[in-house]
């Protein structure tokens, strides 16, 4: 039997690092755990947030294995397995399937810039073809204002009706949600994931699977509990307190708040650690950042 698709709340999981700037997995099996248990549905290992391409394919694969042999339900994550060069995205792809991830999320290739629909989708073609799996389930991910490279929506269609069974969905960071609409509208049952919190008031009407979104290692308690209300105005006071704790992270370099928040939360000040060149926020950032969130109901998640 197939495993069940991921939806609802899902986490771009931050990655806690040691000193030496390498992966804690140890601590990274208790932050996914955690998330698990705080509302998330689901847990995107070793993306954006969790900055993967700051790591080498050796990291990322200790990290994958680490987390495949941790007990933790495989069924509920997707791994970012994007990579400039095609031989390393094949190789993270294929590792994300062996390993019984639920799905790989691939980046376009982001160093090269304009590159055509038809030269994207020979790429993907080519991971596809060259992991070899027929039961691949990849999904594309789409942040043009970092990779340059957009997954327009004629690549998408071309992709999603070439490879039907692997092609399974895409994750939206653009913040155009008016393209997240129109991809659910134009591909039955592609599973559509915008990356705020905010579009899960909209998920039922504009047919998204559900959101994946940095912000929702800190709000995933406020984000999972809203997704899951029955009642319309819950859900709405719910997502519109995660949406708030959101739009003041996302005020600061976005990965650098949200692990200082984790740092707060778990009372750990090793979450303070980014890969360089990314940096922790300053001290006058912090402040601001505290500031800003004692205007939400981010204390509420405090322990």
């Amino acid at each position: 039997m197939s495993p069940s698709r991921l939806h609802g709340v899902i986490a771009a999981a931050a990655t806690p690092l040691v000193p030496d700037h390498s992966i804690d997995t140890e601590r990274l099996i208790a932050h996914c755990r955690r998330l698990l248990q705080r509302g998330c549905d689901g847990i995107n290992l070793l993306g954006t947030t969790g900055e993967a391409t700051s790591f080498s394919v050796q990291q990322r694969l200790r990290a994958m294995q680490a987390v495949a042999g941790s007990g933790l339900p495989l069924g509920q994550f997707m791994v970012g397995t994007g990579a400039a060069a095609l031989e390393d995205a094949v190789t993270l792809t294929a590792a994300a399937h062996d390993l019984g991830f639920a799905g790989a999320l691939l980046l376009p290739p982001f160093y090269y810039k304009g590159i055509d629909p038809e030269s994207l989708v020979a790429y993907v073609a080519a991971v596809i073809q060259r992991v070899g799996r027929r039961d691949l389930r990849l999904y594309l991910y789409h942040f043009p204002q970092l990779t340059g490279v957009p997954y327009v929506l004629e690549a998408v269609v071309r992709l999603r009706t070439t490879y039907p069974e692997q092609v399974l969905g895409l994750k939206d960071s653009s913040g155009d949600i008016a393209f997240s609409a129109e991809l659910a509208r134009r591909l039955d049952g592609f599973d559509v994931f915008p990356s705020s919190e905010a579009a899960l008031e909209q998920a039922s009407e504009k047919r998204f699977a559900g959101c994946i979104s940095a912000t929702t290692n800190v709000t995933s308690p406020l984000a999972g509990a809203g997704w899951r209300a029955g009642d319309a105005a819950e859900r709405a006071r719910l997502i519109g307190d995660a949406t708030a704790i959101r739009t003041a992270l996302a005020a600061l370099p976005l990965i650098a708040a949200v692990k200082w928040a984790l740092g707060d939360i778990d009372r750990d000040p090793g979450w303070n650690r980014l890969c360089p060149p990314l940096r922790p926020l300053g001290a006058d950032e912090a402040i601001k950042l505290r500031d800003a969130l004692g205007r939400t109901q981010y204390a509420s998640l405090v322990r």
